[in-house]
Order: C-alpha cells, then structure tokens, then sequence
C-alpha cells in the first residue's frame, strides 16, 4: 500500500468518480484507475462501486477512507514539523470563519499576517460553526474563528476575548440620539435576526431573556450585511458585534450601547487536538488575538 495510492482514493471518493479525482491529480485516468485496481487487489475487497454515473464507496472502502484520510494528514503534519525549524513561519494555513466575523475581523488580521509572513499559503473559508468545527475535525481546517462553542470531541475550542453587542438603528431613529439604550426600549421595535443556524441570532435572544424581552421580529436574513442595509432602509433594528461597528462606516446608520448589564459573546479559536499545530497557525491566532482586542478598544 503506498502514499500515492491513498490520495488516489481519497480523490476518488471526494470526486465522485475517476475522471474528476484525475483532473485534480493531474495524472492520466488510466493509471489512476489502474493503482485503485492494484489496492483493491492487495486489500482483497471492491473499494468502489462502479456506477453507470460516477462510483459509490464500498463499506470496505468507506473504512480504508477514514485510514487513508488520517495518515494523508500524518504525513503532512510531519512533513510541516521538519521544515519548520525553531521560531519559522512557513507553508500553508487554511483558517474558517463563521460570517458573523469573517467579513468584519478577518481582513485586518489576514492584512496583518500577510504584512509579517508574506510567504505563506493563506486559503481562508466562511461557514455556520457547527460546519467549521466538522472541518477542523477532519483536518481540512488548520484553524476556525467562531464564537460560543463548547469543545466537540478532538476539537479544542478556546476563548481569545469578548465583545459587547450593540444596538443599530436608521440615523434618523428617536434612540439614535441615545447615549446608551435601555432593554425596555427594544419592546416595541421591528426587530431583525438572522436564520437560526447562526449563533447570533441564539446570542441575542438569550441576552434578552433576563430582562422580559420579547423581540417582534419583523424579518430574517442570511447575512448581517443585508440586515445592515435593511436597518438604513427603516425596516426595523436588530443587534451587531463589535468587529461590525468598528468596520462599518455606512452613514445612515448608528450603532448605540446597551446600559448595563452590556450583552456580550465570546470570540473563540477552535483546531484538532490530534493534529500538528503549525507556527503558521499558532501566528494567525496571535493576530486573531490583537484584531480582537483593537476591535473592542475602538
């Protein structure tokens, strides 16, 4: 069994099929099939189904993937240990981010890294936490930016800082004026919240609980951004961080704080405890750590 012929099968079952997993290899289909074939002979077992329309797992398979999967990321952990040598910032990182705080905290800290290590490979990507934390596990993620989360099996989760939440209304609004904003205020407003799969919008509504609060939500959205451009239009107000605050710098809208108790969520790093934690990726969550605190001083 040899290292090629595992990444040939990981291919081929991320690809869906032959022709696909040999374009991403660059390697001709023939000999691609031909090494799948000679593992299925020295395994013992048909590892794939062959399908009219692509090909399927076998359960032989499905379980020589899990093994594949995990010496693949052996082999590059220990290929990353050699090549850094004492305090050296090299080779690749892959970094998620819930987008909550992606499109707000990771330019700053991405600019920064990039400033200090520009010969790194930086690969970045967006989704809902309960999909990062999924990738960090299975090693396509070297590291994810979320916040609230608990640590789920090999996925250590640990809290970098807080931030308080604030209040954002049309400019024109009566509380804009306002030096802080009481909960009581928050009664009658139009409210907008995000589709429940985002942690914030769960974030919010147990911020208002202690208090009797019960938000009239007036709409959803997918992305605070259209929430943002919704509050501009008068449609109502909803609830932003403050990696938003100190990115946003749209006119007709102002981000008003709570009077006290301030509501408030954790920023978090979260990676696989089973893998190699790079000085790449210990570097980024640094800068993570120093985006988060200029974030919150601004």
């Amino acid at each position: 069994m040899e290292v090629h012929q595992l990444e040939y099968l990981v291919a081929v079952a991320d690809e869906g099929g032959f022709t696909k997993a040999a374009e991403r290899l660059l390697v001709a289909q023939p000999s691609l099939s031909q090494q799948i074939k000679k593992l299925e002979k020295e395994v013992g077992q048909p590892l794939f189904d062959r399908l009219p329309r692509g090909v399927a797992l076998t359960e032989a398979g499905q379980r020589l993937l899990e093994h594949a999967r995990r010496v693949l990321r052996e082999l590059t952990d220990a290929r990353q240990r050699v090549r850094e040598v004492g305090d050296q910032v090299t080779g690749s990182l892959t970094v998620g981010a819930i987008p909550t705080i992606a499109p707000f905290l990771l330019p700053r800290a991405v600019r920064a890294f990039r400033r200090r290590w520009p010969e790194v490979k930086l690969a970045l990507a967006e989704d809902v936490t309960s999909r990062l934390l999924e990738a960090v596990g299975r090693g396509e993620l070297d590291l994810a930016v979320v916040s609230t989360a608990p640590d789920a099996g090999t996925v250590h989760v640990e809290r970098v800082g807080s931030e308080p939440l604030y209040l954002l209304v049309p400019v024109a609004h009566p509380l804009a004026r306002r030096k802080k904003v009481r909960w009581s205020d928050l009664a009658d407003e139009p409210f907008l919240v995000l589709h429940d799969m985002h942690c914030l919008t769960g974030q919010v509504l147990q911020s208002c609980q202690p208090h009797g609060v019960k938000l009239a939500v007036a709409a959803r959205g997918a992305q605070l951004a259209t929430l943002a451009a919704m509050v501009s239009a008068g449609l109502g107000v909803t609830m932003v961080p403050a990696v938003f605050r100190a990115a946003d710098q749209t006119p007709d809208r102002v981000c008003v704080a709570f009077d006290d108790p301030v509501p408030r969520r954790d920023l978090c790093l979260a990676w696989s405890v089973l893998r190699y934690r790079t000085n790449a990726a210990r570097a980024f969550g640094e800068i993570v750590r120093a985006t988060v605190m200029a974030a919150r001083d601004r």
